[in-house]
């Protein structure tokens, strides 16, 4: 009994991870686009989703067909979309628009079995609660980040950090948020945060040193 329950175990271990790495960045990039294009189309049928798809808005479960899938009508100027075959996720950031007025907007997608398990939304709209920066003020810019956005390179290999070091860099951030300490952020000097398009840290931002 105990060696079968181990088999289970390590079969289940197994096959999550096989769900999980079964899509190639090409694959997630199709999956992705396939998502976009489906809500752009308010046509949930268009995109390959598994039974018992969920999708969150701001942290608020939102029933299919209904929120970003009645309301997005189009993809802003500025367009970045990340892949990470490891976890079998794909993210897009960058500016949307709804019925004309722009929001910017972060969605990552989980895929299993070539299915889209999960998309979170994270959105901002001009004039939502809770934006208002430390001095006051609507913390949304679509200009400044359209003067300011991501950057859009393949670093060569040599050049890259290992995935436990970026993991790591990106925990530093929010253990320096949370314990209101950015000397422990790893931050490269002269690095700028951006939120909602608004210049929080670095040269010009709110609240510069």
């Amino acid at each position: 009994m105990r060696l079968l329950t181990c088999l289970a175990l390590v079969f289940i271990a197994t096959t999550s991870l096989f769900a999980a790495t079964d899509c190639d960045r090409n694959c997630l990039r199709t999956t992705l686009h396939q998502y976009l294009n489906a809500v752009l189309k308010h046509d949930p049928a268009a995109a390959p989703l598994l039974i018992g798809f969920r999708q969150t808005e701001n942290a608020t479960v939102v029933k299919l067909g209904n929120g970003m899938w009645k309301s997005m009508t189009g993809l802003g100027k500025v367009q970045r979309r990340y892949f990470d075959p490891v976890s079998g996720q794909a993210a897009y950031f960058g500016i949307v628009e709804e019925s004309g007025a722009p929001a910017i907007v972060t969605v990552r997608v989980r895929v299993e079995n070539r299915k889209i398990t999960e998309p979170e939304w994270v959105i901002a709209r001009k004039g939502d609660p809770g934006l208002n920066g430390p001095a006051g003020g609507n913390v949304f810019d679509v200009d400044n980040l359209l003067k300011s956005p991501p950057p859009e390179r393949t670093l060569s290999k040599d050049a890259r950090m290992s995935r436990e070091t970026m993991l790591g860099i990106t925990n530093s951030y929010f253990d320096g948020i949370t314990t209101h300490d950015g000397s422990i952020i790893m931050a490269f000097p002269g690095c700028v945060r951006i939120g909602n398009g608004t210049t929080m840290t670095g040269r010009g931002g709110r609240g510069a040193a």
